[in-house]
């Protein structure tokens, strides 16, 4: 949600400049990115690193029919914005000319980052986190695109923590201005300056989160999703009413049901499972309606039905 907010004092962000300062001295550049994943978000953090930052990019994803889709899409949206003169057709081709596209981990080997952007799923990214850290290079960073995992569990499956860093990109990444940068308990200041620099290069803008479930983007969006899942389930309102009170009262461009099929369903279940089973407070259970969506199959926008059809 692109919503410009009052921030902190000038007094009270000196000491997080000072550390972007010092971590930025530390920083060493990053030539080529690699993407693990070429689904919405692996496809999106592949095409903005190559169009914004002009990196050479790796995208490298087991389904071949995957990849052919992730560029298809690339294509296509970098074709509109050739016909919205927002740039030229020799720069639609050469960021095109920029990605390279593999079906093994193997490809990660030039790579100076490899941004994970599997489903949110804890068992899988422990799992590829140390198939990562036996095909990338052995200075290369790996980050994880995860909204809401420890990073400190996901690096303790590698034999680099200190190179392991929570990269969450929001949805969908070529509009969508934010990173929230999450370092773990062993992450390096030279990890954290590098990651914090290619977001700046990719255009972003960036936050610091602790290695709290959910951080803090998920920590107040998804229970607030989750609620209205709950209001919804108690017949409080309609999903009509539900989301134009939340849209309009609060002046956000979306309601929360809406959000939460163009997130999926699957995905703020996981999201909140994860914040109830780490923190343990009722408050983060998931609403039963939500559960019930997600085993009926109903994950929203990707599946044609959510809480609305599509």
């Amino acid at each position: 949600i692109n919503a410009e907010y009052g921030g902190p004092t000038e007094e009270g962000m000196q000491p997080t400049l000072r550390r972007v300062a010092t971590t930025a001295l530390r920083a060493r550049s990053i030539s080529t990115v690699g993407v693990l994943g070429a689904g919405q978000m692996g496809g999106g953090i592949a095409q903005v690193a190559a169009v914004v930052a002009q990196k050479p990019v790796v995208l490298v994803d087991s389904s071949p029919s995957q990849l052919e889709r992730a560029l298809g899409l690339m294509e296509k949206l970098l074709g509109k914005a050739v016909n919205k003169e927002r740039m030229t057709e020799p720069e639609a081709k050469a960021a095109m000319a920029r990605i390279s596209t593999g079906t093994d981990m193997a490809a990660f080997e030039r790579a100076d980052i490899v941004i994970e952007a599997a489903s949110e799923n804890v068992d899988l990214k422990l799992i590829l986190f140390e198939k990562l850290a036996a095909s990338a290079s052995a200075d290369a960073i790996l980050a994880s695109n995860t909204s809401s995992i420890s990073i400190t569990k996901i690096a303790n499956a590698t034999d680099r923590p200190d190179q392991v860093v929570g990269m969450h990109f929001m949805n969908p990444v070529p509009v969508m201005k934010l990173v929230e940068v999450i370092p773990g308990l062993l992450t390096s200041e030279a990890t954290l300056g590098s990651t914090l620099q290619l977001a700046q290069e990719m255009g972003k803008v960036t936050t610091e989160s602790r290695d709290i479930p959910g951080f803090i983007a998920n920590r107040i969006l998804m229970p607030y999703i989750n609620e209205a899942v709950q209001a919804l389930y108690e017949g409080i309102g309609t999903k009509e009413d539900i989301d134009t009170t939340m849209k309009l009262g609060t002046n956000v461009p979306m309601g929360p049901l809406t959000l939460a099929d163009f997130i999926g369903l699957d995905t703020c279940l996981a999201i909140m499972r994860v914040l109830h089973s780490e923190l343990g407070d009722s408050k983060y259970r998931a609403s039963p309606l939500l559960v019930q969506y997600v085993n009926g199959g109903l994950m929203g926008r990707k599946t044609g039905r959510g809480f609305y059809e599509y």
